[in-house]
């Protein structure tokens, strides 16, 4: 039977537009261990920041750096060989990851998103879902909102619930 591996992702923003990606955090995860993470800074379309309070990124933080369709090869050659992803709020991260890719016109990997919200709640009864309130009963560290973090998190929420029997 062959290895499942799966990406979990998690984006930060810069305003309320699903195509102001300014961070995205990626861990790839085969069978039972992340084999791979990164954690990209992007620039977005636009120089508003609405949501600097809560994750710190500013427009100088990222002027310099690659925009989404600059960022896309790296994003995608982590998704090539995911047989799904995974978010917390993965309602979220997928509507970032289509807008992004529609207002560049790239075309996104036809991947299943798994939302870790929802398996927190349906493994564990986890209540209230946010992922600070997982982690804390989990114990996973994590400096939240902050993509990277964010993204080793989830990938840890995925693998203890296939390690109690979860199968996507």
């Amino acid at each position: 039977m062959p290895v499942s591996a799966f990406l979990a992702i998690d984006f930060e923003t810069a305003n309320h537009s699903r195509t102001s990606a300014c961070a995205v955090g990626l861990v790839y995860v085969e069978g039972r261990r992340a084999v791979a993470e990164r954690t990209l800074l992007i620039r977005p379309p636009g120089r508003q920041f609405t949501f600097t309070h809560i994750h710190g990124l500013r427009w100088n933080d990222v002027r310099d750096k690659p925009s989404f369709a600059e960022s896309w090869p790296q994003i995608r050659e982590y998704m090539e060989w995911a047989d799904y992803l995974v978010a917390h709020n993965a309602a979220f991260d997928r509507g970032v990851l289509m807008r992004c890719c529609e207002h560049y016109g790239l075309t996104a990997p036809a991947r299943r998103f798994i939302c870790t919200v929802q398996l927190a709640r349906a493994r564990w009864g986890i209540y209230p879902t946010r992922l600070p309130d997982v982690c804390r009963h989990l114990g996973i560290p994590l400096n939240h909102h902050e993509a990277g973090s964010d993204a080793r998190a989830c990938a840890e929420i995925a693998l203890r619930a296939r390690q109690e029997g979860w199968r996507p």
